[in-house]
């Protein structure tokens, strides 16, 4: 992959949940001076907004009650998207995240935050030199031609038992089957929905992170990134 000349780089890093690509994405951002955009956010914003609509306070008891999630209340929600609704204390719950799931397949909700994450990937604010963002189909719909793309996996059991420690070390109760079953069923999800599945694009790099530290992703990214970039 070649970057495009005249324009800023875009790299485009995409995976399952509890993968790695978050903490890799905003170490790609800081050490290359890009702007960073996790476009998870704005859907898990957009799904905060549709529970507490449905009067849900996003509880972690509300992830067994996705029936909640009203399409059309979905949609108000992503075009009517604020700033601050980005820096809400409860979008790293586990009924947030499992919402978030759900509203990213509604495809109209998809369209009305597509152009936001195209405007922030082709004008990064200044004096950022370029953009990084991850997400789900960063790589195959938001930035297809971006100009590097990942796509950092790991196995289920893996994913599943890193995100018991976070929860955990957040001081929530969570049970290793309940965490393990929510995983599974994000994931399909994720990879069923008609719109935007999860996916590697042809041509990213994939990184399996199961048995890697995060130095050992953030060095193959850059080996990655060097081999990117023109020649003399």
């Amino acid at each position: 992959m070649r970057l495009r000349s005249g324009q800023s780089p875009v790299v485009a890093v995409d995976g399952p949940a509890a993968a790695g690509k978050g903490t890799l994405a905003r170490r790609l951002a800081a050490h290359l001076g890009f702007a960073y955009l996790d476009t998870g956010l704005l859907y898990r914003a957009v799904a905060a907004r549709t529970l507490e609509h449905a009067g849900s306070t996003g509880s972690d008891a509300a992830a067994d009650r996705l029936e909640v999630i009203d399409d059309a209340i979905a949609l108000q929600a992503a075009l009517t998207l604020r700033p601050e609704d980005l820096a809400r204390a409860d979008l790293r719950t586990e009924s947030v995240a499992a919402a978030a799931s759900r509203v990213a397949a509604v495809a109209e909700v998809r369209s009305a935050l597509l152009d936001f994450q195209r405007r922030f990937a082709e004008a990064p604010p200044a004096p950022s030199a370029g953009a990084v963002l991850d997400g789900r189909d960063i790589g195959t719909v938001v930035c297809p031609r971006a100009d590097l793309k990942l796509f950092v996996t790991a196995s289920l059991q893996v994913r599943a038992a890193r995100r018991l420690k976070e929860l955990r070390d957040r001081g929530v109760e969570a049970i290793d089957s309940r965490v393990l079953r929510d995983m599974q069923e994000r994931d399909a999800r994720d990879s069923m929905r008609s719109v935007a599945p999860l996916e590697p694009a042809v041509d990213a790099v994939v990184i399996d992170t199961s048995e890697l530290g995060p130095d050992a992703v953030f060095a193959a990214a850059m080996a990655v990134w060097r081999a990117s970039r023109p020649s003399g």
